[in-house]
């Protein structure tokens, strides 16, 4: 191994990393993210929230969620931007903390987001539904999968005499994602200028509603809403319930990350991903959250009905419902067309990490070795034919209800994404900790995060306590139903019994903070792709310098 690190760092070619090849711009890594973030539950199911805990408590929920991602988001910042390496925080939790808690790390990443590709194939399935029911559900289910398979490059060596290996199937497929990523940014910003047009009476009625919805004068309850109990104690619940939607809901750190092998320029391109991505989605979900606690009533009947009735698609968006009673005939169906591209879209991110994080087990002798291989454009097609193997989980729906497939998989996730970002804060507070035993200054590093290390305590203790609430519901009275408490649970139960399998079958031992390693070799080949790269930089024209300001 140190044979080939040695020939390809005095190689003039362009150097490649873990077999990858460093394709993505800046532009690609943070519509990735986006990509995977946004998507049916800040358009659809975030009204569920709404209903639960009212206007003020979505808002306020959401607002402070948004403080624990950008703990996550300064603590992966400052590690990936100078460790910049394939699958990069499950392998930091290898090196860092102890081999066993990045295998048990990889293991619930790889199904958290292996499980969201069928979640998203199943509301797919719903969205289209608002037009029409007659498609049958596996041709719908066909019709998503097909393409995940072609982008995602498994029929890649069956076409590649087909297209060119630099302009062909991969180029497409960034540019792909780079669109539809691109239109739920749209959907999104459209709704948020909709809710600000509409309340000063910009509609068919001219009904200036204004913040009507969240007087308690003129809407019972509101702006906190009471949920399963009465008084205090009910308005906290409503309250908890959107803390729980909310932290299923905004992500993206973990997704710029698992960029980090095969982004240019990561050590000048990924510190400005991290910043600009946390900003874009807080935004989009502070402000969202906001705008759906004022287009409609929380207790609205229509909403009620169409959640407990699981009416498909936009049919169940708080916004839909808003221009359905002001009378605006035709924003529905282009907001259910537009819902339609961000599921398509997302699941094409989640195809991409979680067959970069099988690769990364992989890399490090936690998965088949075959799983190592990639194709000559750097694409690990095995990992990637695993990973969408799994998305015929899809199938289910057929047989079952979708709205009840939909909910099978959001609790199977929900857990899993918290316990990634408790692992990420854990093992940022490790690599703080070796930085100062081996007396390496923080301020050498290529980029610093602000307010360390209380960001990784903060994410940690956040995220850990979060994990186990999610499902606290089941355990009321009259409550109890065992696969819900399963799908609640069940990875809580399983990242344990991974650590200690591992543990104790490989012998392996807890990391000394002075004897960790920094992945020296690994940086030794990004310090000269960097050198390299940047000579040939070009000083941009005023057009790109525009095109990069849009993208930082």
């Amino acid at each position: 191994m140190s044979d080939k690190l040695d020939i390809e760092i005095r190689s003039p070619s362009p150097v490649t990393f873990d077999d990858t090849k460093r394709k993505l711009k800046n532009r690609h890594v943070q519509l990735i993210a986006i990509g995977g973030t946004i998507g049916t539950a800040l358009f659809v199911q975030i009204g569920s929230a709404l209903t639960k805990g009212g206007p003020a408590s979505l808002f306020v929920a959401f607002s402070l969620w948004s403080t624990v991602i950008l703990a996550v988001n300064n603590c992966l910042s400052e590690m990936v931007t100078w460790i910049p390496i394939s699958s990069p925080f499950i392998r930091y939790a290898d090196r860092f903390v102890d081999p066993a808690l990045g295998f048990s790390a990889g293991i619930n990443f790889f199904i958290f987001e292996a499980s969201l590709i069928p979640f998203e194939v199943t509301a797919f399935n719903l969205v289209l539904h608002f037009w029409t029911d007659k498609i049958p559900i596996v041709a719908v289910i066909c019709f998503v999968l097909f393409p995940e398979f072609f982008r995602g490059q498994v029929l890649w060596r069956c076409v590649s005499g087909l297209y060119d290996t630099k302009t062909g199937l991969r180029t497409g497929s960034k540019e792909s994602e780079f669109w539809l990523s691109t239109g739920k940014i749209v959907l999104a910003v459209g709704l948020i200028i909709f809710t600000f047009i509409t309340m000063v009476g910009g509609n068919p009625l001219h009904d200036i509603y204004g913040f009507r919805f969240w007087d308690p004068s003129k809407v019972s309850g509101a702006p906190f809403a009471e949920h399963i109990r009465t008084g205090g104690l009910g308005r906290f619940l409503g309250f908890l319930s959107c803390l729980i939607q909310a932290s299923f809901t905004i992500a993206g750190p973990d997704y710029v990350s698992m960029t980090a092998g095969e982004a240019q320029h990561p050590r000048r391109n990924l510190p400005r991903a991290f910043n600009s991505v946390f900003y874009r989605l807080t935004a989009f979900f502070v402000l969202g959250t906001f705008c759906i606690g004022t287009v409609v009533a929380y207790n609205d009947p229509v909403l009620l009905r169409a959640i407990s009735d699981a009416r498909p698609g936009a049919g169940s968006s708080p916004y839909v419902i808003a221009m359905q009673r002001l009378q605006i005939p035709v924003l529905p169906h282009i907001v259910n067309a537009l819902i339609l591209t961000a599921v398509f879209s997302a699941g094409n991110s989640y195809v991409y990490c979680a067959s970069r994080t099988l690769y990364g087990l992989a890399l490090d002798g936690k998965a088949p070795a075959f799983l190592k291989r990639c194709n000559r454009n750097g694409i690990p097609f095995y990992c990637v034919a695993i990973t969408l193997a799994i998305a015929l989980l899809s199938f289910l729906q057929v047989s079952n209800n979708s709205a009840v497939v939909l909910q099978w998989f959001v609790n199977l996730v929900t857990a899993s994404q918290l316990l990634n970002y408790a692992v990420i804060s854990f093992t940022y507070i490790r690599f703080h900790n070796a930085l100062k035993a081996q007396g390496i200054e923080r301020d050498s590093l290529p980029h610093k995060s602000r307010w360390q290390p209380f960001c990784g305590y903060y994410a940690f203790v956040s995220t850990l306590v979060m994990a186990f609430v999610g499902g606290y519901e089941v355990f009321l009275p009259g409550n109890w139903d065992v696969p819900t408490f399963l799908f609640s649970y069940t990875m809580i139960g399983a990242c344990p019994v991974l650590f200690i399998s591992w543990k104790v079958y490989q012998r392996t031992e807890w990391r000394k903070l002075k004897d960790i390693d920094f992945f020296e070799k690994d940086r030794a080949l990004v310090d000269h792709y960097e050198e390299e790269s940047m000579e040939e930089l070009a000083e941009p024209t005023l057009l790109r310098r525009f095109w990069n300001f849009l993208w930082t």
